[in-house]
This record gives C-alpha cells, sequence and structure tokens, in this order.
C-alpha cells in the first residue's frame, strides 16, 4: 500500500508543479492548459452510463428527432451544474457533502449519507448491468459470465485509482473517446436527415404525456446527482490555489475542461437519439431493450454497427461503474467520516446487479426503473450546492453572480418538477 500511496504523490506533485508554472504565467496555451484538464472527464462519466443509452434509443425510436432539444437542454443544465460543484472544491477545500457535514445537523448529514448511498447503488445498478450487456452481446456469452468478466475489468480501473489521479483520467478519458468514435460510426452508416434534425434541436416541443414522461427519464439520466457530489472532490484538493487570485484562475482553466467534457457527453448522447431516430423510427420499430436495439444494428447496417453500439456500451458501463465507486467513497467519508476499502465496496455495490442478472429480470427495464431512484436524489444534491455556492462567507470571490444563482434555481426547479412528475407516474400513473 505504501508503494502505491508513494506513486500517487509523485504525480500529485507533478501536477502541482506543472499547475503552478500557468498559474505564473510560465506556461500559456495548451500546455498551461492541459495541467488542469481531467476532473470534468471523470465526471462527464456519469452522463453516457447506460441509463442514458435506455432513455435515449427509446426516444429516438419512438419519437424519432422531436425530443433531441431535451439533450441540449439537459447538457447546458449539466455544465453551469458540474461547474458549480467544480468551483466549491476549489473554493473551499472541500467537498459537497463535507460541507453538508459541517453546516448541517447530524441527523441531517446521516439522512443525506443514506440517500446518497442509495443513489450510488441505483447508479452502479444502470453501470455494471450495461457493461455485462455489452460483453453478453459482444461475445454471445451467457450474461453471469459477463457480469463475472465486468466485475474484473472495474476492478482493473479501480487498481489505476490507487496509482494516481493522472492515470485514471487517461484511461477514462481514452474509453470516452472510444465511445465517441463507436457512436460516431454509426451516424455515418445511419445518414440522418439534416432537417429533421436541426428541427428537433432547436424547436422544443412533446408529442403526448409519454413524451414528457420520457423526457423526465432523459433527464433523470443525465443530471446524475453522484457526479455532482465527485466533481467537488476531485478539484478540492488537485490543485490548490494559494490565494482568490489563483483560485480564480484554477477556475477559469477548470470551466474549459467543464465545456470540453459536457459537449463531448452531450454529443454523445445526441448520437444516441440521432441514430434511433434515422434508424429504427424511419422503420417502424419501436425498440426499447438494448439487446433488441443490437440485433436491430446488425440486421439494418450490418455487423459492424451493431459492434460498434456494443463496444460503446461496454466502455461506458465499465468506466462508470469505477466512477459510481469513488463517489461512494467520497460520500462516505464526507458525511459521516467513514471509510471503507474500495475493492471492498465495488463488491458491494456488485451484490444488486448480479442478483437481478441470476433473476432473469429484464436488464433494460432494470436500467430504467433505476433511472427512477436516481431522480429522487438530485434535488438532495442539487438544492444545498446552490445555497454553498450562493454563500460569499463560504466561497469568498468565487461566490455565484446573481444572474447565476438565478438561473441554477430555474434549473433546479425544473429537475425537481420534472422528476416528481416521473415518480407519481411511475408510482401512481
Amino acid at each position: 500500500m505504501a508503494i502505491h500511496q508513494e506513486g500517487h504523490n509523485k504525480h500529485n506533485f507533478r501536477l502541482q508543479s506543472s499547475a503552478s508554472l500557468t498559474l505564473s504565467g510560465e506556461a500559456r496555451g495548451l500546455k498551461g492548459l492541459l495541467p488542469f484538464m481531467g476532473p470534468a472527464f471523470i465526471a462527464a462519466v456519469a452522463y453516457i452510463d447506460p441509463g442514458n443509452y435506455a432513455t435515449n434509443i427509446a426516444a429516438g425510436s419512438a419519437y424519432g428527432y422531436t425530443l433531441l432539444w431535451v439533450i441540449l437542454a439537459s447538457n447546458l443544465m449539466a455544465v453551469l451544474i458540474q461547474m458549480m460543484s467544480a468551483k466549491l472544491g476549489i473554493a473551499t477545500g472541500k467537498n459537497l457533502p463535507e460541507m453538508c457535514r459541517d453546516r448541517y445537523s447530524k441527523k441531517t448529514s446521516i439522512f443525506l449519507w443514506i440517500q446518497a448511498e442509495l443513489v450510488v447503488m441505483a447508479t452502479d445498478l444502470a453501470e455494471f448491468i450495461g457493461a455485462a450487456l455489452g460483453l453478453y452481446l459482444l461475445f454471445d456469452i451467457p450474461m453471469i459470465v459477463a457480469a463475472l468478466l465486468a466485475a474484473l475489468g472495474s476492478f482493473a480501473i479501480l487498481e489505476l485509482q490507487r496509482r494516481g489521479i493522472r492515470p485514471l483520467e487517461a484511461i477514462i478519458t481514452g474509453m470516452i473517446f472510444v465511445v465517441v468514435i463507436a457512436f460516431g460510426i454509426q451516424v455515418f452508416f445511419a445518414k440522418p436527415e439534416a432537417g429533421p434534425l436541426l428541427s428537433g434541436l432547436l424547436i422544443p416541443r412533446f408529442e403526448g404525456t409519454n413524451s414528457v414522461l420520457l423526457s423526465a427519464g432523459m433527464l433523470g439520466a443525465t443530471v446524475m446527482p453522484h457526479a455532482i457530489y465527485l466533481h467537488s472532490a476531485l478539484t478540492q484538493r488537485r490543485i490548490v490555489g494559494n490565494n482568490a487570485a489563483e483560485k480564480k484562475r484554477i477556475f477559469k482553466y477548470e470551466t474549459i475542461d467543464v465545456i470540453i467534457a459536457m459537449v463531448i457527453a452531450g454529443g454523445i448522447n445526441a448520437s444516441m437519439l440521432i441514430v434511433a431516430a434515422a434508424l429504427f423510427h424511419k422503420s417502424g420499430l419501436n425498440v426499447e431493450d438494448l439487446d433488441v436495439a443490437y440485433q436491430n444494428f446488425d440486421q439494418l447496417l450490418g455487423s459492424s454497427a451493431a459492434i460498434c453500439f456494443g463496444v460503446g456500451l461496454l466502455m461506458a458501463g465499465l468506466s462508470s461503474s469505477s466512477v459510481g465507486t469513488m463517489s461512494g467513497d467520497i460520500i462516505m467519508q464526507g458525511y459521516i467520516r467513514r471509510r471503507i476499502p474500495l475493492y471492498l465496496r465495488r463488491f458491494i455495490t456488485m451484490v444488486p446487479p448480479l442478483a437481478i442478472i441470476l433473476l432473469g429480470i429484464n436488464a433494460t427495464k432494470a436500467l430504467v426503473l433505476s433511472q427512477v431512484v436516481l431522480s429522487f436524489g438530485i434535488a438532495f444534491a442539487l438544492i444545498p450546492l446552490i445555497i454553498f455556492t450562493s454563500n460569499k462567507k463560504i466561497m469568498g470571490g468565487l461566490v455565484n453572480r446573481k444572474i447565476t444563482t438565478v438561473i441554477a434555481w430555474l434549473i433546479a426547479a425544473v429537475i425537481i418538477a420534472l422528476n416528481v412528475f416521473l415518480l407519481v407516474d411511475t408510482f401512481f400513473g
């Protein structure tokens, strides 16, 4: 363990040294930006997890390009939310759960911890099942075998975290770009129509109650509570500003990191819906299951497109499941000052998805249900984040501008209202 810690410290020292050259003005341009790149890419993995696959493909196959604007709107919301989360870590040196523990009562902190752990379990359910489903589709092996292989893969990624943040950022970023390439190829094969695509992207509209419900699911699959907790932790001690001016410069660079990562994540989500609209909706197919989507890709475009879909699903599932485990560790340490080994946490969170696979429950339905649980947790992460980042005593020079706070509260109201609608429809509809 000492060897791993030593390697971790060396990476952090090099990172801080490189960043200090930028902050002093000695390093500029791309060289100056590079030390600050990475945290948003890890957080962005939460925005392209297998839950997004399920909702985006269902939306594209059922309504064509009509709900493409929902992805654009969700992504713009995500940019602001992740910027605030990153800013909290930079300004305070603490992550969101730690801030909640310091500011709220012990009972409130325990409640927030329990609901956040449930959110992480729901997240992990979607991500782990997605990775297993990717292996199952690609190699035609039993789901339980695929699940065990997915477990080995996620353990391997977690091992990188122990060796330092930069190797982890590198492998996660690489996996994101594999997903980008996979869906880029699919969009090329699908040949979407430009006119309807632009109309769906730029003109907000719905087609009945079911499209509103699906939009709420898409939003719930995009704005992830655990990504809000995680991003503040990724920036809190990564590069430390010695004064207010340095903290502002760090945030400026982290803002660029957020915008780039979120644009890529939004592009992937849009590609999922575009491909489903161009292929399935155009062919009159209403595709809700990911294994059915894989088979239809094979029939309509050939095995290459189907393989791209499976590889993208596998990469998204593996990378996001590891990020979910990291989030759980941060949540427990932050709220209740307790920590369990990452490997033990990873093992515990594997139990529910393994049980679902062994029981033969439909994997895609389990993914969609997990999004309902996720929607429950968004308010408990988002509201404290807005309160803290709007407080000048907490944030100093990085406090939200008034317009930022107003927009953030409007976003929170929209997200919470849509998720209440989703929950009511799911349980009482």
